[in-house]
């Protein structure tokens, strides 16, 4: 997953089958990035499988005027995890997005 060359302020990624647990780790990493806000939202699938992760998605949100610096070592951070649990998958750019329903997905 490449943001540096980007100029959008909202992502929406995933990888597929990564557990619950890793995904907050991950999100917990981003966040010492300074100025990066960070998420999960639910898996929405109505059908059960082992194989699936609990999480739908993760997104990711920078602030008007973000330094490459800062999106650079975001992009580290997803190349660590995506080089261990596989490639992440990016589902949606927006440079705007409804936080509210974020807010009932997963407590980190």
């Amino acid at each position: 997953m490449q943001t540096a060359q980007e100029k959008q302020l909202r992502y929406q990624i995933q990888c597929p089958g990564l557990p619950l647990a890793v995904y907050r780790e991950v999100v917990a990493h981003l966040r010492q990035v300074e100025g990066v806000e960070t998420g999960l939202i639910p898996q929405q699938s109505q059908r059960f499988d082992y194989n699936d992760s609990q999480v739908g998605s993760l997104w990711i949100q920078y602030p008007e005027g973000f330094d490459l610096a800062g999106r650079e070592r975001v992009d580290r951070i997803l190349a660590y995890y995506g080089d261990r649990y596989g490639s992440w998958e990016s589902l949606v750019i927006a440079s705007s997005f409804d936080d509210s329903a974020i807010e009932i997905a997963f407590d980190i």
